[in-house]
């Protein structure tokens, strides 16, 4: 055998080693938001419950790795060249997406990723291998095409049918519970968290189990005989436990009814998902285990048996591969940082939207809107008033600072846990990312998290997670199929460039994405440690300002225009670094700051406003500057330049001198400074009004005038927030 087919099986190995450990670092927020954000117990509690479910779910999810042998493709028609070549394609451009979505910032889904990039690359592949004037097989033939069109359909009607059945069930739960829970929860909280628990043991269990390739045919045919007597059985014991630790130990066990849930998810997630990260390095490795088998040459040997015989995945495998997941659950730094894009839209109090409005969005409130107003003027009083006594939301006082309670964890985890089983079960790949996330999604709607004043920024942001599922689509299959072509018509240089180019994305992914990610948190208004600190932070983003100002001046006079499109870039991440501190960490610390701490909280926003009022100038001004350069206008003349230049070095003197008084704490020459900055600014005055006596009579003239004045203009403003700034976080020293 060609030794390039060994590089090959070694390059999807570390293709899915890299999957495994980013995959679960960018989805455990999936299995972990709902536990967390009803705070059913501590992280590690719920990682290690995750933990157990994730090893458990890797060891059932034989079935699965059918979807990345044949179930997209007909092995039958590809030669081993061809199979390994479109294996290989497929994890390239898997890389390659994951690279140019994390730079983008874009959702994902590693299920759909998967799926179409086989898509893609068998139909490149089918480009390459089919003779066109001898062949009279179709395209189609290539294409395992029903299978193919039932997994796409199964995708996305799942994302359907996660919504209404969340809203559905969350709204029923609700009605049976109310808000204040605990009175109902006394008399039917084993009923619920028995039948919770039960329908997990079905799904989780039963149907996980009948795919696993550690259980013999006997023990699979013991657990299908009698389904309806062992459950029923089973709901008996569960609710027998339940009633147990409830009344007699006085366990809540809403708790483990949402613990049990994490559990149950994870281990669908690992189930479902462990073929998007290791289903194509398994199906190499049957490929090459046919092909060492096969007696002569071996690259033009038709992949007959890879279609014909079902083979069991290796048991090693499956657990060496849960094991990664399981240390990427513990020790990644994503893992930990829960995401908030589905906490935040489920919540019925996130202070600041993420997201904006959109046209669609507002249809959909409009029309749902009027829907409840023609449903209110129908239905009878007495209901309508039972209803709104189940939904009546908490008072302040009663409530606990979770996103939501136990009972709509337990609806968000069992819902979403059953419905990825059961496709499991019947071999059907979905987003457990998007199932999770509308199942979440649906029981806010039902909960009514999302008010009048939220649900357009609510539904807009759904709109927009979905909608990178259809990018990650389109985008997958076109990657894959290019690179299905680059493989087959390139031979072994284009293998080893996509390989080198593979390598370069894996490298800067793992070693670079921490630098793109920037923690905030709450600030403490009562240490004098943070307070300073935050005001050292702005003080620094100030000196930046002042840095990009003179670099901008001397760029602008020499024409340089790469060094203003550099500082235009500059500029622009520290209004978006201010933007992200404003609605992470001020905003929020605004919502929680005591009474008593008013002032010293007003002191801080309007630090943060002032500062993006001086970057807001400083942006104008370098935009101005890298336009006027850009169109090859004429620069500024002798004079203006000398004005300029006059200016800028008497505020070269002003900053230095205000960032050590902030240094050291001593603000007593400060009064001196205003009154030098009172003189700057009417010498900026003096010289607009010298340029406005100064009548340009040529178009050149003219917009070098516009440009100068902007200048001039600009930059008196900046210097006015400057100073405003220091007063601000002066006054927030001294308390």
């Amino acid at each position: 055998m060609d030794p390039i087919y060994y590089v090959i099986y070694g390059m999807l190995l570390l293709l899915s080693v890299f999957g495994l450990k980013v995959g679960v670092s960018n989805d455990a927020a999936n299995f972990l938001n709902s536990s967390l954000g009803c705070r059913a117990g501590s992280f590690y509690t719920v990682v290690a419950v995750a933990a157990v479910g994730v090893l458990l779910g890797a060891s059932f999810s034989s079935g699965m790795m059918e979807v990345a042998r044949s179930g997209v493709f007909n092995p039958r028609m590809f030669n081993f060249h061809e199979v390994m070549l479109l294996f290989l394609a497929v994890m390239i451009s898997n890389v390659i997406l994951l690279d140019v979505y994390n730079t983008l910032g874009l959702p994902t889904s590693t299920t759909i990723s998967l799926v179409f990039a086989l898509l893609g690359s068998s139909i490149g592949m089918a480009v390459y291998s089919k003779d066109i004037a001898t062949d009279d097989a179709p395209l189609a033939a290539y294409i395992n095409t029903s299978n193919a069109f039932a997994i796409v359909v199964a995708i996305f009607i799942s994302v359907v049918i996660a919504f209404t059945l969340g809203s559905t069930i969350m709204w029923f739960a609700r009605l049976l519970f109310s808000f204040r829970y605990t009175r109902a929860y006394k008399y039917i909280g084993p009923l619920w968290c028995g039948s919770a628990l039960t329908a997990i043991t079905y799904f989780a269990i039963f149907k996980g189990l009948k795919d696993s390739s550690m259980l013999s045919p006997e023990m699979k045919q013991m657990l299908n005989a009698d389904v309806g007597v062992t459950m029923a059985w089973c709901w008996g014991a569960w609710l027998v436990v339940m009633a147990f630790l409830q009344y007699v130990c006085h366990v809540n066990t809403l708790r483990i009814a949402v613990l049990s849930g994490t559990g149950a998810l994870a281990l669908a997630f690992a189930g479902n998902d462990l073929v998007n990260f290791i289903g194509v390095f398994m199906a190499a490795q049957t490929s090459m285990d046919i092909a060492a088998n096969h007696v002569g040459e071996v690259s033009s040997m038709m992949m007959n048996e890879l279609a014909d015989t079902t083979i069991q995945a290796n048991p090693l495998y499956l657990l060496t591969a849960g094991l990664i997941m399981v240390a990427s659950l513990f020790f990644s730094k994503n893992a930990r940082r829960v995401t908030e894009t589905e906490l935040k839209l489920s919540s019925a109090n996130t202070g600041k939207e993420r997201f904006g409005s959109s046209l669609a969005a507002r249809v959909m409130v409009r029309y749902a809107l009027n829907t409840a107003r023609f449903i209110e003027r129908v239905t009878p009083k007495p209901v309508a008033d039972f209803v709104g006594r189940r939904f009546a939301p908490l008072s302040p006082e009663e409530e606990t600072g979770t996103n939501y309670d136990l009972v709509r964890g337990s609806v968000n985890l069992t819902t979403a846990a059953l419905l990825i089983s059961v496709a499991t079960s019947m071999k059907m790949p979905l987003s457990t990312t998007y199932v999770t996330f509308m199942v979440a999604m649906g029981s806010s709607l039902a909960d009514r998290a999302w008010g009048r004043d939220s649900a357009v920024y609510r539904i807009t942001g759904v709109l927009t997670v979905t909608g990178g599922w259809f990018l990650t689509a389109i985008g997958a299959c076109l990657a894959s199929f290019c690179v299905a072509l680059v493989l087959a018509y390139g031979g072994l240089w284009a293998v080893i460039g996509m390989m080198i180019l593979a390598l370069a994305l894996l490298v800067r992914s793992t070693l670079l994405a921490h630098n793109d990610k920037q923690e905030y948190k709450l600030l403490d208004v009562n240490k004098d440690a943070q307070v300073h600190e935050y005001g050292a932070a702005a003080a620094g983003r100030l000196g930046r300002m002042v840095g990009i100002y003179n670099a901008m001046v001397k760029a602008l006079l020499v024409e340089d225009r790469d060094s203003l499109k550099r500082l235009r870039k500059k500029t622009r991440s520290i209004k978006q670094d201010l933007k992200l501190v404003k609605e992470n960490e001020v905003l929020p610390t605004l919502s929680a700051i005591p009474k008593d701490q008013a002032d010293r909280g007003q002191l801080i926003f309007r630090i943060v406003e002032i500062s993006l009022s001086a970057c807001d100038c400083l942006l104008t001004l370098v935009k101005a500057a890298y336009n006027h350069i850009d169109n090859n206008h004429t620069g500024l003349n002798d004079a203006q330049a000398k004005d300029l230049l006059a200016l800028t070095s008497r505020i070269g003197r002003f900053y230095p001198n205000l960032l050590d008084m902030l240094k050291a704490g001593n603000y007593s020459g400060i009064d001196e400074l205003l009154i030098g900055s009172e003189e700057l600014g009417q010498e900026f005055a003096d010289c607009i009004t010298r340029h406005l006596m100064h009548n340009a009579a040529d178009e050149s003239g003219m917009r070098t005038g516009i440009l100068y004045l902007t200048l001039l203009n600009e930059t008196r403003a900046m210097v006015s927030h400057a100073f405003s700034l220091i007063r601000c976080i002066e006054d927030l020293y001294k308390g």
